[in-house]
């Protein structure tokens, strides 16, 4: 972020200008707090902010509101298929009817009573064919309507028999499948649905509301900014000389402005990688002037109602350096 970038670059131009050949002892910093960043899960007007900037929330507290009313006609529609597929798998599993029994084999008789006409008249057109009463075309024609009624009649006994063997267990598997994947998708689509309203994931303060009401936000642009509640933590760079001495689980002393007395605090992190230029392009003198992003922890109760961004110098006890 900018200001952190700036912040670096006067801790790193502080501790340069302090550094006479002696071993500073202190790093410069500010406090911070977890920035949580609520993004807009979709491309809608916001219709409801609840909120304000510098006000407390709690955990689950509603923010803001984005407009559900696309996103409710697309529910409706993945429910409508949900149920569409729970039918389907209830057909497979209950069968066929005996209705459609029936009309199955009604349908078989019938293509029978046509075959057995169209084999007639075509016994009727060979016999006359012989007797040279009738061309050879003719009896072609014949021919042509017994094998299509044939053909039909086969049809009509195939459809019988699957309906008596009743659904296969393939049919069944994927009539289940469907239905899982209706189910998910709609389940996946509540998700989306329920973060329309923005809630708090934690307690905190809100810091930003970067959009007015009625405004339509891109999809995954923060919505709303917080400070995470809780003790702040300092955000300082280590000068090189006790780079080595300062080691993660470190006591520190952290040293506010405006506030006489230090707080105690215990190192959370510091970087491997010294700040801005790389360590073994500079020589010794100028090996001195590096720092190192680190992070305290402040442990002491009366921490928890320090404002961020306020300017912090830390010292590392003798217990930091030994451990």
């Amino acid at each position: 972020m900018p200001e952190r970038v700036m912040i670096a670059l006067i801790a790193v131009l502080a501790l340069a200008s302090c550094s006479d050949g002696s071993d500073p002892q202190v790093a410069l910093g500010t406090l911070e707090r977890d920035r949580l960043e609520l993004p807009a899960e979709a491309n809608e007007p916001i219709v409801a902010i609840n909120v304000h900037e510098g006000q407390a929330v709690i955990k689950n507290d509603a923010l803001l509101q984005l407009d559900r009313t696309n996103a409710a006609e697309r529910r409706a529609e993945l429910e409508a298929n949900v149920s569409v597929a729970r039918h389907r798998l209830t057909e497979l599993v209950r069968g066929p009817r005996t209705e459609e029994v029936l009309e199955a084999r009604a349908r078989l008789e019938g293509a029978q009573s046509a075959y057995r006409t169209a084999q007639s008249e075509y016994d009727r057109a060979v016999e006359l064919v012989a007797r040279k009463l009738v061309s050879q075309t003719e009896v072609d024609q014949q021919r042509a309507i017994r094998d299509r009624a044939e053909a039909e009649r086969r049809e009509s006994q195939a459809q019988l028999q699957l309906l008596l063997k009743g659904t296969r267990i393939e049919q069944l598997d994927q009539g289940r499948e469907e239905v899982r994947e209706a189910e998910a998708e709609l389940a996946q689509y509540e998700i989306s649905l329920s973060r329309l309203l923005v809630r708090a994931p934690r307690a905190g303060v809100i810091e930003a509301l970067p959009f007015k009401l009625g405004e339509r936000p891109p999809t995954g642009a923060a919505v709303v900014v917080m400070l995470a509640d809780g003790a702040p933590y300092a955000r300082v760079y280590v000068p090189e000389p006790i780079r080595t001495r300062v080691k993660a689980g470190g006591a520190a002393q952290v040293r506010v402005d405006g506030v006489d007395k230090p707080f105690a605090g215990k190192v959370r992190y510091i970087s491997a990688q010294a700040a801005f230029t790389p360590y073994f392009a500079l020589t010794q003198k100028d090996r001195s002037h590096l720092s190192y992003l680190a992070e305290i922890i402040l442990t002491e109760a009366g921490a928890g109602d320090l404002p961020a961004g306020i300017p912090v110098e830390v010292t590392f006890g003798q217990s930091a350096a030994e451990q």
